[in-house]
């Protein structure tokens, strides 16, 4: 580890806490209905959308009725897309003539993006047309967003308003989110990419000609336009195979920068937002204090695995001064590189600037245990302050069970409802994740994808099954996805750990609108300060190591005692 790192990575710290108050301010002005600096160009737009669709803009819907609403819309586009992909053959926009895609893997593919996975089990250059990319795939990076925003404001509400029936409008909270935030700072941001170098073509490739005199056939498309969205939501589906290792998806190390901050700005944002929304911005930045303690220490874990370098590299007496470079672009370096991943992990993008597989056991597991929390670390855009939330639910019980008396949190008392949804949406995640490995390490037909024995074999398919649950979508490389086996128990792994969170936490949305908010009394534990953020990142870390230390004992851990025992290279 350097000084010049550590220096890069508390100066992007800096920039994520510098711009969450701002864009939180404007999303509170957005989803509250208020005025916004877009609103004179945007409104007529919006009003005329709802016109066309017939929504009363100003109808806002009981928690049943809104999640009917998001999960009608959200089998829609899994269907829409699907069909795109099964009938690519024949749809224009596909100058390098692809086929259909499979069954299998049209099947997997709309799962992964409708659920904001964006886990891809095949090449983008090589699978999908521009139409596919563009129509579908794009799409649903802005609109699986604008859903998590719309879930989290949802939740916000429930925390915030006082014997209310409702928790918004669905149809309102989808348009504006990807209306007035989304759309136009993607826009901004494609158009900063372009300028850096990115492709945004409707050409299918261009043939060059190398040093050595071999002509070469290069991929191109309209990446900027998909990078833009697949960062800003939280996506990470890239148009290229190697994703933002792909110098035409991240040329330098300003985009890194920039991609990071994009990962982790709206997040970030919407912690602001339930702090303004609640009537006390310190309720945001006690949450956003929490999500920045457990970053760092996943931050500090990967970095040193990564500079200490590979033990296997020095008994062969090579030069290992350099770190753990396998895997890695000589352009980002080992600490951008373990940056990175603490990003795409923390939050639920998946996209990545390095391959994990070839990370050291340690700085690979802090990925996969980031992604085991639940993605609360910032998150995805909404599922991680509404997963973080859910902790919280589950901090003040933990809490109140200390100090013998009914646990509440921001006035509203939490009760056994409240609790046992919290429960559910939280515990669903570990089934998937521990279940699907579970069955795919003793069945022939998981053990089939994988391309190492021992515990990185296992890591390997530990990790595919903790990304598709904590709707991800990074992987180890070494497992191929692409079969029968793993399309459909990752899609089930996707589906579940997305809906199945959402319903019991819209309707602990819809139990704490209802209640009357109580007055702070002396006896009322203060959730703006050190000892709350303390003890909700204890809790988060408890819960963790109890859930998935099994798991990691046979992976990641016995990898590295292994390999530094000399006895796995």
């Amino acid at each position: 580890m350097t000084v010049s790192g550590w220096i890069h990575i508390l100066l992007f710290a800096a920039l994520v806490a510098a711009v969450a108050r701002p864009l939180g301010g404007y999303m509170t002005r957005l989803f509250n209905g208020e005025r916004t600096l877009l609103s004179p160009l945007l409104g007529p737009v919006e009003r005329g959308l709802y016109r066309l669709a017939g929504v009363d803009a100003k109808a806002e819907q009981h928690w049943v009725t809104y999640a009917v609403a998001m999960l009608l819309f959200n089998v829609a586009g899994l269907l829409l897309l699907y069909a795109l992909q099964r009938l690519q053959g024949v749809l224009p926009l596909n100058p390098t003539g692809m086929a259909a895609v499979p069954a299998a893997l049209a099947f997997n593919t709309p799962a992964s993006f409708v659920t904001n996975t964006n886990r891809q089990n095949y090449g983008g250059e090589s699978t999908m047309s521009h139409l596919v990319q563009m129509a579908g795939l794009t799409v649903q990076n802005f609109v699986s967003a604008a859903t998590g925003i719309a879930l989290a404001v949802a939740l916000v509400r429930g925390f915030t308003r006082t014997g209310a029936r409702t928790v918004g409008n669905f149809w309102t909270d989808l348009t504006r989110g990807t209306r007035y935030l989304l759309l136009p700072l993607s826009l901004l941001y494609a158009l900063f990419l372009v300028w850096q170098g990115v492709p945004q073509t409707l050409a299918g490739t261009v043939d060059a000609t190398t040093l050595d005199g071999v002509k070469q056939t290069i991929a191109l498309g309209p990446v900027a336009s998909q990078e833009a969205i697949k960062m800003l939501g939280t996506n990470g589906g890239g148009f290229f195979n190697a994703n933002s290792a792909h110098p035409f998806e991240n040329p330098n190390a300003l985009t890194n920068l920039v991609q990071m901050l994009s990962i982790f700005a709206i997040g970030a944002g919407l912690t602001n937002l339930f702090g303004r929304m609640a009537g006390d911005e310190r309720q945001g930045w006690a949450i956003l204090a929490a999500m920045g303690l457990l970053f760092f220490i996943g931050v500090a874990v990967v970095y040193w695995a990564e500079a200490q370098g590979n033990p296997a590299f020095a008994a062969l007496g090579l030069d290992n001064a350099a770190g753990n470079m396998e895997g890695k672009e000589t352009r980002f370096g080992i600490a951008m590189s373990a940056l990175f991943a603490a990003v795409t992990t923390a939050a639920s993008c998946g996209a990545v600037n390095a391959m994990h597989d070839s990370f050291m056991p340690l700085g690979g597991m802090v990925p996969m245990v980031n992604m085991m929390l639940g993605e609360i670390i910032v998150g995805g855009v909404g599922a991680g302050l509404y997963g973080m939330l859910l902790f919280a639910i589950v901090t003040m019980f933990v809490a109140g069970l200390m100090v013998g008396r009914t646990p509440e949190y921001l006035g509203k008392k939490l009760e056994a409802k409240e609790v046992k949804m919290t429960m559910l949406a939280v515990l669903c995640l570990p089934l998937m994740m521990l279940g699907g490995t579970a069955f795919a390490v003793v069945l022939d037909t998981g053990l089939a994808s994988l391309a190492n024995a021992g515990p990185h074999g296992f890591s390997e398919a530990l990790y595919a099954y903790v990304s598709a649950a904590a709707n991800n979508g990074s992987a180890f490389g070494g497992l191929s996805g692409n079969t029968l086996w793993y399309n459909l128990t990752l899609a089930a792994g996707m589906l579940v750990g997305r809906f199945l969170v959402i319903v019991p936490m819209l309707a602990v949305a819809g139990s704490l609108a209802a209640k009357t908010r109580s007055a702070a009394s002396a006896g009322t534990f203060p959730t703006h300060g050190g000892l709350f953020v303390g003890l909700l990142a204890g809790v988060i870390l408890i819960v963790g190591g109890l859930t998935f230390f099994p798991a990691l004992a046979l992976g990641p851990v016995a990898e590295h005692l292994a390999m530094r025992a000399g006895l796995l290279f």
